[in-house]
């Protein structure tokens, strides 16, 4: 039987294509969709998160577990133009087969070992996945058709990328169902020959660029009451540290700041791209340092261990070592940078100086005025499940913090003084007796 892992399922695929469709799912930004499937079992992959949009670092490390180790042929089908809209504007590629134009295409995938599908992947340019694909394998694409190919050796022994190009339509809806139907038909010659030689594959379907991009209207220079569900700009990649060919460590930031001179002057080190050498980790500890261009170098120690009174493992962010020209000055984390260890740990702020989670451990006079301030901070050094996200994350935040002390400590007053005000009613008593009009007046006698 046919096993379908990571984003696949053909079920699931309709779902997330006509989901993405209907919500324009990270419309503002080019992307394409990506379709993989092969004659082997790809490794597991964790489904994305509604409107997630996979970039290239995500699809490098995952591929990178696909083809760690043997020989392996891989077609590359490379469309001029390709969406996710025109899987759902032309029809039937997961579930409508009446009016299907990529029956080959839908067949093919249902009966590989293994299917895959990236419903929006970050666009990076044309030539972004040929290069990436032969970075993978080491080898160079070779251009083939469906004609061709039958006259090709395919080696057993060595990697092989051949790449298959199919036109893109630019009319009417007409001419474009007619022309993906050809090249569906392309798609399914060439999976049919290797078939018929029992060749072993991996099949990759693609664009060289989106067919649709709806821009967004810029807001940066409107004026609006509100901005909650604003952004500054593009989210950056987390950085990662690979052991082989999975990840084991990983560490995100809004910003890293840096200062030497008491807080006067900051640097924002994650706006740098930093050299991981030197990095390591194993299961009882990890270390991730991060070498900088400009001179900088920051240093994460973690360890994990087993406590008993909790029957499980925790890990601990040990310290974080800032060095500057041969000088370093080591900060030791409090007792409260921890977490479990299949857990992440985040924090809106870890500082040495404000409410300071991380204290000197030595200070000189070259070094007393360092200092340091992470801003949304995130890090993980074990037990990452899928080697592409966080765990679930441990907040240093406490759950009685300042707001829900003042919000309890009003209310209280407030059920004080109803209390109050009951109990003062319910003392109020009526007179014993009334002046009855109809009867004799009340005498009330008057001493002189």
């Amino acid at each position: 039987m046919a096993e379908t892992s990571g984003f696949g399922g053909a079920g699931f695929l309709t779902f997330i294509f006509y989901f993405c469709s209907s919500l324009g799912c990270g419309s503002g930004t080019a992307q394409v969709p990506v379709l993989l499937w092969s004659t082997d079992s790809f490794p597991g992959l964790a489904p994305p998160s509604a409107g997630h949009m996979t970039s290239m670092q995500e699809l490098s490390l995952y591929l990178s577990s696909v083809f760690g180790s043997g020989s392996h042929n891989v077609l590359l089908f490379l469309q001029d133009k390709l969406s996710k809209d025109d899987f759902t504007v032309f029809g039937g590629v997961f579930g409508n087969k009446q009016d299907s134009t990529f029956k080959n295409l839908q067949a093919a995938m249902q009966s590989s070992s293994s299917s895959v599908t990236v419903p929006a992947l970050e666009w990076a340019g044309p030539s972004a996945i040929p290069s990436l694909l032969q970075e993978q394998l080491g080898v160079s694409p070779l251009p083939v058709d469906a004609e061709t190919l039958s006259h090709l050796s395919l080696p057993t022994s060595a990697n092989s990328l051949l790449l298959i190009s199919l036109p893109y339509c630019s009319s009417s809806p007409k001419s474009c169902r007619e022309v993906l139907n050809h090249n569906d038909e392309i798609i399914g010659k060439v999976v049919s020959f290797l078939k018929a030689k029992h060749v072993p594959y991996t099949a990759i379907y693609t664009g060289l660029q989106p067919s649709r991009v709806i821009s967004e209207a810029s807001v940066s220079h409107q004026q609006v009451g509100r901005s909650l569900l604003q952004t500054a700009g593009p989210v950056p990649a987390p950085i990662m540290f690979l052991n082989g060919s999975s990840v084991c460590i990983m560490l995100w930031a809004q910003n890293l700041y840096i200062s030497t001179s008491g807080g006067a002057v900051w640097v924002d080190l994650f706006t740098e791209s930093p050299d991981l050498t030197g990095s390591m980790c194993n299961d009882q500890s990890s270390l991730l340092v991060l070498t900088y261009a400009s001179g900088y170098r920051l240093s994460f120690a973690m360890t994990r261990q087993f406590y008993p009174v909790s029957a499980r493992h925790w890990f601990t962010l040990d310290s974080v070592q800032l060095q500057i020209n041969g000088t370093s000055q080591s900060f030791i984390g409090r007792s409260n940078i921890y977490a479990p260890a299949e857990y992440s740990f985040h924090c809106g702020s870890v500082s040495s100086f404000h409410d300071a989670l991380l204290v000197p451990n030595t200070t000189t006079d070259q070094t007393q005025d360092w200092r340091l301030n992470f801003i949304d901070f995130q890090i993980q050094g074990f037990s990452l499940s899928n080697g592409t996200t966080f765990s679930y994350a441990s907040d240093c935040a406490g759950f009685f913090s300042a707001g829900i002390w003042m919000g309890l400590l009003s209310s209280l007053l407030m059920l004080l003084i109803l209390v109050y005000g009951l109990h003062m009613i319910l003392q109020v008593n009526t007179m014993d007796r009334f002046d009855d009009p109809k009867g004799p007046s009340i005498s009330v006698p008057q001493s002189e």
